[in-house]
């Protein structure tokens, strides 16, 4: 794909907001613009966001703003739909992962049918492109009641994104910035979780390779 002058529509969190970055344009979405040479990188990021619905309310109430009540509020003229979230399911979130029959926002299965078919409606003619969590600590820890780790997230987000033919680019399984690792941690993120300024212009690279060979 040719990146040259495309509007470019970023949903995620708060690494997709830019978080931890040392200064607004030091976030992947600033450096996927000026590198690429796009028209427009819309982030539509927000910090401790989740794609399935949260039951009981946060003490911050955005965090509640799940992806899939966010899709219609973006730009839509966008070329491509960059959509990058699933770690705060895991870390915070307390929707239950739920079955591949769900289609509602209120378990991970469901949300993410959810979210796919809304970006189909809502963007027609758009390329949607799904990114997996990147590694994090905490990652084994597995969630109170069901039991389930980070990479079960990962393996829901590849299969239904799958379902609908939207390209997966798997950070999980691919990615450098692989912040389970101490020394990686260290060197790439603040915390664990969030990229510095060297994780954010590694992940735009990884990012801005995949959109390219597409």
């Amino acid at each position: 794909m040719e990146l040259t002058g495309k509007k470019i529509n970023f949903l995620g969190d708060s690494i997709t907001a830019g978080c931890c970055a040392a200064a607004p344009e030091g976030g992947f979405v600033e450096i996927l613009k000026r590198t690429c040479g796009l028209t427009a990188a819309r982030n539509y990021g927000i910090g401790g966001t989740r794609l399935a619905r949260q039951r009981n309310p946060s003490e911050v109430a955005e965090y509640d703003r799940d992806f899939c009540s966010r899709v219609w509020e973006m730009d839509p003229d966008a070329d491509v739909v960059v959509v990058f979230g699933g770690t705060n399911d895991h870390g915070h979130g307390d929707a239950p992962l739920g079955t591949e029959a769900d289609r509602t926002p209120d378990t991970f299965w469901g949300a993410c049918h959810c979210l796919w078919s809304s970006l189909r409606q809502a963007f027609p003619a758009a390329r949607i492109i799904v990114l997996t969590p990147l590694h994090r600590i905490g990652e084994s820890d597995p969630k109170p009641g069901s039991g389930a780790v980070l990479s079960d997230y990962v393996n829901i987000l590849r299969s239904t994104a799958g379902e609908y033919g939207f390209p997966v680019l798997d950070l999980f399984e691919t990615s450098a910035l692989r912040a389970h690792i101490p020394q990686i941690a260290e060197e790439l993120t603040t915390d664990g979780l969030h990229p510095n300024d060297a994780g954010h212009r590694l992940l735009a690279e990884e990012i801005a390779a995949f959109l390219q060979k597409l």
